[in-house]
C-alpha cells in the first residue's frame, strides 16, 4: 500500500462501481474498498463478482446494463448510496462504413444510456437523503480523439461528457460533483482486444510523451480523487489521463 492509500480517506461512505468485474472498475474497487468505502460492484459476469467478493469482501450485484429497465431497478436497490462510478463500458472494432445499427445501439446502451439511468437513480435518492455525493463516468481519449474502428466508441464516449456536463450544472445545486476521468488506452482486458497488435499500438505509443500506456490503478487512483474531497471545487470537468497525448 502506498502512502497516498488512506484507509480513512472513504470510510463511512457507500460506493456503487459498474463494471467491476474487470479492468478500471474492478482496480477501483479494491482501492476504494482499501481506503475504507464500503463497495456495491455492479458487473454483468457473476464470476468476476466472486472473485472480487473473495478478494475484497463487497456487496455484489449482477445485471446486463445494455438492458434499461434492469439498469433501472438493480441501480434503485443499490441505494442508499454517497459516490458512483460509472464504468460499465464495451467496444465493438468496425470500420465506419461497416458500423452496424445493432453494435451502435448496443454501444451507446451500455456506455451512455446505462450511466444515466444509474446516475438518475442514485441522484435521486442522494438529493432526497441530502447527501452531497459525487458522481465520476469513465469516459476515455476517445471523446475528443478519433481513433479508427471506434466510430460508435468515440460517439459514446464523446456523449458521455456531454451528458457530464449536463449532469454537473444540473446536480451542483444539490451540493453533487459530476465528473469524468478519461484514459489513454489501459491495459485492460478491453484494451487488449483492441491493441494487442503492434502495428497498431505502436503509431498510437509514439503519440504519448511519456510512452507507455495506463495501468487500471493509474486511472483507479484519479477516479479516488474526482471522489473525494481533495476535489471539492472539481465539478464538470474531464480530466485526461494520457500522459500528455493532448498536449502534443
Amino acid at each position: 500500500m502506498s502512502t497516498h492509500d488512506d484507509p480513512r480517506q472513504f470510510e463511512g461512505k457507500t460506493v456503487l462501481i459498474t463494471g467491476a468485474g474487470k479492468g478500471i472498475g474492478r482496480a477501483t474497487a479494491q482501492l476504494l474498498a482499501q481506503r475504507g468505502a464500503r463497495v456495491i460492484a455492479l458487473s454483468r459476469s457473476a464470476a468476476d463478482l466472486r472473485t472480487l467478493e473473495d478478494e475484497i469482501g463487497c456487496t455484489t450485484l449482477c445485471a446486463d446494463l445494455g438492458d434499461a429497465s434492469a439498469a433501472r431497478s438493480v441501480a434503485d436497490a443499490a441505494q442508499p448510496v454517497d459516490l458512483l462510478v460509472n464504468c460499465a463500458g464495451i467496444v465493438e472494432l468496425q470500420p465506419f462504413l461497416d458500423t452496424s445499427v445493432d453494435a451502435f445501439d448496443t454501444i451507446m446502451a451500455v456506455n451512455v444510456r446505462a450511466a444515466m439511468i444509474v446516475a438518475q437513480q442514485c441522484a435521486r435518492s442522494m438529493i432526497g437523503r441530502g447527501v452531497a455525493g459525487s458522481i465520476v463516468n469513465v469516459s476515455s481519449l476517445s471523446a475528443t480523439v478519433g481513433l479508427p474502428l471506434h466510430a460508435a466508441y468515440c460517439a459514446s464516449k464523446a456523449a458521455l461528457d456531454g451528458l457530464t456536463r449536463v449532469m454537473a450544472v444540473e446536480l451542483g445545486p444539490h451540493g453533487i460533483r459530476v465528473n469524468t476521468v478519461n484514459p489513454v488506452v489501459t491495459m485492460t482486458p478491453m484494451a487488449e482486444k483492441a491493441w494487442s497488435d503492434p502495428e497498431k499500438s505502436a503509431p498510437m505509443l509514439a503519440r504519448i510523451p511519456l510512452k507507455r500506456f495506463v495501468q487500471p490503478l493509474e486511472v483507479a487512483r484519479t477516479i479516488a480523487y474526482l471522489l473525494s474531497d481533495e476535489s471539492a471545487m472539481v465539478s464538470g470537468v474531464s480530466l485526461a489521463v494520457d500522459g500528455g497525448f493532448q498536449a502534443g
